[in-house]
């Protein structure tokens, strides 16, 4: 399997397939709003969109970065959206860098977003469906986020069936500037569990692909059962 790593900014052209990478939070997120029981996440361009969004559909709930601020309904935050009741919801989701890097290869024919708790379902679909050539999208810090840039290579060396040990990327992943961040309290809107949360290794059995559904990108679960 061909493997690329790049920048949200590196990416030229459409791949056959994306792999977005944001550990720290944005995915890790979105995999906890379907475990609480979001029906679709729709990725929004810009804020503005987000609110307009949701002002079209009042059902809708909107989802950003940083303190929580009028007309959003929760922040990106796993240890804060876990005891949320998403049940049937749609959740429109804006966020610095994993949104951004979704937005930004929207149109190849394949889009997955991961994070450490959805690594192993997610290089179990690239496996299924035999992809050759896969582009990883690394979203912070213009390409060069640890905590993404280990998640990304983990879910390549488990999609080429090399028995990867995550242990080494894990903890490069902890050791980033991220998760530093996120500990000391400089990143608004944080819980002290985000960390923990963010490295919890395959805590979910899906993974996510990103398709266009009437002029938007639209977030879904995708099940994908362990080999046997």
């Amino acid at each position: 399997m061909d493997s690329r790593f790049l920048g949200i900014d590196e990416v030229a052209g459409v791949p056959a397939v994306a792999v977005v990478v944001d550990v720290m939070r944005a995915f890790t997120v979105a995999a906890w709003a379907f475990e609480r029981g979001a029906e679709k996440i729709v990725l929004a361009g810009s804020l503005d969109e987000a609110l307009a969004l949701k002002a079209r559909r009042p059902g809708w709930v909107a989802l950003k970065d940083g303190a929580a601020a009028p007309g959003f309904d929760a922040v990106n935050s796993p240890g804060l959206l876990r005891d949320v009741d998403l049940g049937g919801r749609t959740v429109v989701q804006k966020t610095t860098a994993g949104t951004v890097g979704a937005l930004a290869v929207k149109d190849a024919p394949l889009v997955l977003c991961a994070g450490f708790v959805v690594a192993g379902a997610t290089a179990r679909l690239l496996r299924d469906r035999g992809c050759g050539s896969v582009t990883y999208v690394v979203t912070g810090e213009d390409g060069r986020a640890e905590e993404d840039l280990a998640c990304a290579q983990y879910i390549a060396g488990r999609a080429a069936g090399d028995g990867t040990d995550a242990g080494p990327y894990l903890r490069r992943a902890a050791g980033s500037r991220a998760a530093a961040e996120l500990a000391q309290g400089v990143r608004e809107g944080a819980h002290p569990d985000d960390v923990a949360l963010c490295l919890e290794l395959d805590r979910f059995p899906f993974a996510m692909v990103a398709s266009q559904e009437d002029a938007l990108t639209v977030l879904r679960p995708v099940a994908v059962p362990a080999a046997a």
